[in-house]
């Protein structure tokens, strides 16, 4: 029996976030990626909804034996969709999106610039300088940005150099100047 697999279109992009087995690229096809505020905590969480005229890279990994429990409390905020016949490898396949009843319209919320970080140093990392352009192109409802990089907030940042800080850097600012 083949284990199913997880599509990660974030933090989980980043390979040093957590250790499930045989990550892949792929593509996940009638969804996007989206900013959301919440009414679990009052930062921004990046999550998911469909969107059919996208297709969004990210990773898939095995869940052995089909043990979803560590992975359904790492996305407590989240609820997993099947999304088997719209991931290019057609494994049974699962994503999260942020539960309906924990989204807020109280207003923006900051996304912090640590989350960011530790999304695109994942993406560099797996699909190069493209996957982090794809990232920025292919993720919408952009809030403030807290920029947390002294003291990260998110719980897992990733350290990135100065070349990641730079790439990270020009890719928002590059977005801010879009969205003036």
């Amino acid at each position: 029996m083949t284990d199913p697999a997880f599509f990660g279109y974030g933090s989980l992009v980043n390979l040093r976030t957590h250790d499930y087995a045989d990550p892949t690229p792929a593509t996940l096809k009638g969804w996007r990626r989206v900013w959301r505020t919440t009414s679990l905590r009052e930062t921004a969480y990046l999550s998911v909804e469909r969107c059919g005229r996208t297709e969004i890279k990210g990773i898939i990994a095995h869940v052995p034996g089909a043990d979803w429990a560590a992975l359904d409390a790492r996305e407590a905020a989240y609820q997993r969709h099947d999304v088997t016949v719209e991931i290019d490898h057609h494994k049974p396949t699962a994503v999260y999106q942020v539960a309906p009843d924990h989204l807020s319209k109280t207003g923006p919320q900051p996304i912090l610039l640590s989350y960011i970080d530790t999304v695109v140093q994942g993406f560099l990392h797996v699909f190069g300088e493209e996957g982090v352009t794809h990232f920025f192109e292919t993720t919408t409802d952009w809030q403030p940005v807290l920029n947390d990089r002294a003291n990260p907030r998110y719980s897992r940042h990733q350290p990135l150099n100065k070349s990641e800080q730079n790439l990270v850097d020009h890719h928002l600012a590059a977005m801010m100047q879009n969205t003036e």
